[in-house]
């Protein structure tokens, strides 16, 4: 009884920390190491590119309003939440209309602040 009494401890250890290292896992977090850079998807439970998770957000909520491209919609025709990715020379990066500007996505979701950092968004504003 002793040896079944620890066998069953021994998978119950094994289950528990695996349970608690994905929960240390935060739906949002890049991961740098990675190259290119992944994230984690909470809802998929799994490491995606920052552009597919970007994606995948936008499917979450209705899809991207204005697709992708390199040019801002015209204001009067914007909604709050409305979401599109903008593509500059240095990369994309996803922009929501939130409190009537553009902003980006992870300003306005606050997913890592490795997104600020990712392709196109540390030059949105310049």
């Amino acid at each position: 009884m002793n040896r079944l009494v620890a066998v069953f401890l021994v998978v119950v250890c094994v289950w528990s920390s695996g349970t608690v290292a994905q929960e240390e896992r935060r739906h949002g977090e890049v991961d740098r190491t990675m190259s290119p850079w992944q994230v984690w998807n909470g809802d998929l439970g799994s490491w995606t590119s920052l552009e597919a998770f970007w994606l995948a957000q936008a499917a979450k909520n209705g899809g991207l309003s204005w697709g992708r491209g390199s040019d801002y919609p015209e204001y009067d025709q914007v909604q709050e939440y409305d979401t599109l990715i903008i593509e500059l020379s240095s990369g994309p990066c996803m922009m929501e209309f939130f409190h009537s500007r553009w902003r980006r996505a992870n300003d306005v979701r606050r997913w890592d602040p490795a997104f600020n950092d990712y392709g196109g968004c540390p030059d949105v504003f310049k």
